[in-house]
C-alpha cells in the first residue's frame, strides 16, 4: 500500500459524498433558520453574513466534491451534474446521496491505479488519478479553487444585492 493508499484508505468516495451532502443540508437550515429570524426578530445583519458566508463556503466545497467523485465514480454527466444542482434546492443533497448509494454509485475506492478499463488511458483519467496519489495536493488545489470562486462571489456580493 502506498502513502496515497493509506492516506485516502479511510475516506472512501462515499464517505466523503455523504459528509458534505450532510453539511449542505446543514448549512440550509442555518440559512433558512437565517432568513425567518431576520424577518421576524430582526436579527443582526451581521449575524446573517456569517451564516450565509458559511453556507457558501460548503456549497462551493459540495460542489467541487460532487465533481471529484462523479469523475472517479464515472458516473455520467448528466448525474454529475445533477448531483451538483441539488446544492441549489434545500435539503436535496441528502436523498441523492441516498437514491446514488442504493444504487451503488458511491460504492468503490478511489481510482489510483490504471485498470484495463479503456477509459484509464484517456489522459483525463491519468490526470486525476495523478492528483489522487497526492492527496494533499489534491486537497490543496481544491481549497485553493473553492477560495477564489468564493473571493469572486464575495466581489461580485450577495444573491438579491446587498440593502
Amino acid at each position: 500500500m502506498n502513502a496515497a493508499q493509506t492516506a485516502t484508505s479511510g475516506l472512501t468516495p462515499r464517505k466523503l459524498y455523504s459528509v458534505l451532502a450532510i453539511a449542505e443540508a446543514v448549512t440550509w437550515t442555518g440559512l433558512i433558520t437565517g432568513l425567518i429570524l431576520r424577518a421576524s426578530a430582526g436579527i443582526d445583519p451581521t449575524l446573517f453574513v456569517v451564516i450565509g458566508g458559511i453556507h457558501g463556503f460548503v456549497f462551493i466545497t459540495y460542489g467541487a466534491t460532487a465533481i471529484l467523485v462523479a469523475i472517479n465514480q464515472r458516473w455520467h454527466f448528466g448525474v454529475g451534474l445533477l448531483a451538483v444542482i441539488t446544492a441549489i434546492v434545500p435539503y436535496a443533497t441528502i436523498p441523492f446521496e441516498i437514491v446514488q448509494a442504493k444504487r451503488g454509485a458511491l460504492d468503490g475506492p478511489w481510482r489510483l491505479e490504471e485498470t484495463d478499463d479503456p477509459r484509464d488511458k484517456h489522459w483525463f483519467d491519468r490526470f486525476v488519478r495523478w492528483f489522487l496519489n497526492r492527496p494533499v495536493l489534491l486537497a490543496l488545489a481544491i481549497l485553493v479553487a473553492i477560495i477564489a470562486i468564493f473571493a469572486s462571489l464575495l466581489v461580485i456580493g450577495p444573491p438579491g444585492g446587498s440593502r
